[in-house]
């Protein structure tokens, strides 16, 4: 992750170089992304992952490009009468605006954000997973812009026994015979971070300009290292608790579960930091390739534990038989992925080009994950066939 902190917004765009809109109905409402920039899995709610080729074009990804996944709608806010709500085990109930809010130290900082369902799709091979069947493109590295959690947290005062912060959307999800929002909850070392890292934001900007609707316009959290699923978009309200969020998708959801009944939800933890992963962007699957040199290109992420870096990326054409090191790209920085490329000698024999990481927390890709039942944390060898044709 790479932070700065900035005195003010006007020094974030004048050192951005990026005109950064004004927070305003019209903005965050405007540009939902247009479906020959993305491949909408579901339209309504909306969820979306680019076309790999699209995604590993660089480093920071265009937000265009950069997947939307949803749970219901996007909620119309109007930014003029949006209140931040934060109660709980706090001495100082708050309720903010969006100008209370941005009166606070400003950081821009950039990370990786990726579905705990990112590449899904792979599970079916082995029994059938609901949810969205996502390819290997529910993965993004963008530049937020926002103020630190533990700013507003320390002006509400948290109590001693807080271990848990909370967060609500504003969004309207149909679940049985309730409307409820999507929710989670983190825990408050977390949020509070320490030393060098800036710890959870509450973002207004990305990649240099406002949040788009699909994006959580007007506010959103930002948790670096962690599942997508905890950085809650249409953010109204944080409560401060000595427990953890109730809220299904907490509770009940993204979770580790071979069966989903409520015994197997109760006895399985919360997925919280994304694992390392890697997956090839420049070529699709079923590729026809000529024997000879094939070049590749790909990303990969590394576990979200601060300070862990890619170790290597390496691809085999054999199966694993014998494996070629990669080379990295992009900068190598916190919570964030890299690029990678390699030049490998394909043959008729090549029926898969194969792809494994290892990272400096010791963490790797295991040749194959075992099946649940949500299929999420899918992140064994990255397997592309192809067929490659005599020259």
């Amino acid at each position: 992750m790479t932070s700065s902190p900035e005195l003010t917004r006007r020094q974030m765009i004048l050192s951005s170089g990026i005109l950064l809109a004004g927070v305003s109905q019209t903005n965050g409402l405007q540009a939902q992304a247009p479906e020959k920039d993305l491949i909408f899995r579901t339209t309504d709610p909306r969820n979306a992952e680019p076309a790999l080729n699209k995604l590993i074009t660089s480093w920071i990804t265009p937000t265009k490009h950069f997947y939307v996944r949803s749970h219901a709608p996007n909620p119309k806010i109007d930014p003029k009468t949006f209140r931040l709500s934060v109660e709980g085990m706090v001495d100082k109930p708050l309720s903010l605006s969006l100008a209370d809010i941005q009166s606070h130290q400003e950081y821009t900082l950039t990370a990786t954000l990726t579905c705990a369902g990112n590449r899904r799709a792979e599970f079916n091979k082995e029994g059938k997973v609901g949810g969205v069947q996502w390819d290997a493109g529910a993965i993004g590295n963008a530049t937020w812009t926002g103020v630190a959690l533990s700013e507003i947290l320390r002006k509400a005062g948290v109590q001693a026994s807080a271990k848990h912060v909370w967060f609500k959307g504003l969004d309207e999800i149909t679940k049985g015979d309730g409307i409820i929002p999507f929710g989670a909850s983190i825990p408050l070392e977390k949020a509070l971070g320490a030393g060098d890292d800036v710890g959870a934001l509450l973002c207004y900007g990305m990649n240099g300009e406002t949040l788009t609707a699909d994006h959580g316009y007007p506010l959103r959290t930002l948790v670096p290292g962690y599942i997508g699923a905890r950085s809650v978009k249409w953010l109204g309200k944080i409560v401060v608790s000595d427990v953890t969020s109730p809220n299904h998708y907490l509770a009940n959801a993204y979770k580790l579960v071979k069966k989903t009944e409520s015994i197997d939800w109760s006895e399985s933890g919360p997925i919280y930091r994304y694992l390392v992963n890697a997956a090839v962007g420049s070529h699709e699957k079923g590729a026809e390739l000529e024997a000879g040199k094939a070049d590749l290109a790909g990303y990969v992420l590394p576990s979200g534990i601060l300070g862990g870096r890619v170790k290597h990326v390496q691809v085999s054409v054999n199966n694993g038989k014998s494996w070629k090191k990669a080379e990295l790209t992009g900068e190598d920085s916190d919570f964030c992925w890299q690029l990678w490329k390699a030049s490998v000698q394909v043959t008729e024999e090549t029926k898969e080009i194969v792809v494994r990481a290892e990272d400096s927390s010791g963490g790797f890709m295991p040749y194959r994950v075992p099946w649940n039942a949500k299929g999420y944390l899918q992140n064994s060898w990255y397997r592309l066939p192809v067929t490659v044709k005599a020259t």
